[in-house]
């Protein structure tokens, strides 16, 4: 097995891998050290501390503090991308010849240095990021925030015109490719959809007796999701809810305290949260930002039986429309919710999942990504 040496460099710590960038830089770290790959990681850290589990996994792995005092000194500069600065960084990169992938714009602040011209150099699109943020600032109600989310997204797209010096980029979505692809055309374009830890299908067959909504329950998009759940869906199914997820904000806490037939389950382990996502006879899984892949709805494929989504959570995965159950109403969600939970899940059903999903395998993905990379 060959040991082709790489730096990949992550916009944070993905150790544990307990939100959708984590988890796919996580995996991917563990599927491409499988494949033979020796692996340099670079991590900026802000909050969430070292983490020996990596060492598994890679050759060396370094930690940078983010840079907030560097980000005033690039007022043009998105923040996310002025704020990971570093010259130590810059020097292990020129120190140890081998290719750069770069995870998101995030972290390609040293893109286009002189000393790494020679370098093959890719960027790993979690999103179009000036996309994301604009939606950001849509979903955000609070009125400074709402102009930060704004500005980082104008600065974001002027400078997404700016990465020429990159040789691949590897999407993870349809239409993430389609965009880079327009603006550089010469660079080698990949779809490789996000890693992920479910190596198999393991949906159970039979039935649940409730219906739920899981996510990080103090990002803006899920707040308005399962807002929107909880004032339009649910209080006219009559079919027992959980709301699950870290943090939830307390609109969201007083929505569920009002909303009949409605449990709120507040920062489950993973594997509680694992434990409530097979058991359930449907998810329900909207959302009102149409950007990158959203990793909770691969993770769910993988596990839960009925999931019914709205038109925006499958946009850009080049997912087939009958791997869930599409509602983009109020009163779809309601019809497809009621009829659901009197269907059981079968073996034919688990199959056809898997056949869906078998592009998702990480070695295929990993394969798939070497071989984009020229050693």
């Amino acid at each position: 097995m060959s040991h082709n040496k790489l730096h990949i460099v992550s916009f944070d710590v993905p150790y544990p891998p307990d939100y959708g960038g984590a988890i796919d830089v996580f995996y991917k770290l563990k599927a491409l050290s499988e494949a033979g790959c020796s692996i340099y990681l670079h991590c900026f850290e802000y909050g969430r501390g070292r983490q020996n589990e990596l060492e598994r996994y890679c050759e060396q792995v370094w930690y940078y503090p983010r840079n907030t005092a560097q980000a005033l000194l690039h007022p043009a500069m998105p923040y996310i991308v002025a704020s990971r600065s570093s010259a130590v960084l810059a020097d292990r990169l020129k120190s140890i010849k081998a290719p750069i992938f770069f995870e998101g714009v995030h972290t390609t602040f040293c893109l286009n240095d002189r000393a790494l011209a020679e370098r093959f150099k890719a960027i790993r699109l979690h999103n179009i990021e000036h996309d994301y943020f604009r939606q950001l600032g849509i979903s955000e109600t609070r009125p400074g925030r709402k102009m930060i989310y704004k500005i980082e997204s104008l600065r974001l797209k002027r400078y997404e015109h700016s990465l020429h010096h990159a040789n691949a980029f590897f999407p993870v979505s349809v239409a993430d490719k389609a965009y880079f692809e327009a603006l550089y055309p010469a660079a080698i374009h990949q779809l490789i959809p996000p890693f992920q830890p479910y190596g198999s299908v393991t949906v159970k067959e039979g039935s649940g007796n409730y219906a739920l909504y899981h996510g990080n329950l103090s990002h803006p998009e899920n707040i308005q999701a399962s807002l929107f759940l909880l004032r339009e869906v649910i209080p006219h199914a009559g079919i027992p809810f959980i709301i699950a997820g870290k943090q939830p904000a307390p609109e969201v806490v007083a929505a569920c305290a009002s909303a009949p037939l409605v449990t709120l389950i507040a920062d489950p382990s993973q594997e509680r949260m694992d434990e409530l996502i097979a058991s359930a006879q449907a998810l329900v899984l909207p959302t009102f930002q149409q950007s990158g892949v959203k990793l909770k709805l691969l993770a769910s494929l993988f596990r839960a039986r009925h999931i019914i989504v709205n038109s925006a959570m499958l946009f850009g995965t080049g997912l087939p429309d009958e791997c869930c159950i599409k509602a983009d109403t109020a009163a779809d969600m309601l019809t497809n919710l009621k009829n659901v939970m009197h269907q059981p899940f079968t073996a034919a059903d688990i199959l056809k999942r898997r056949q869906v999903l078998a592009p998702y395998d990480n070695q295929v993905k990993a394969q798939k990504l070497l071989a984009s990379i020229p050693f």
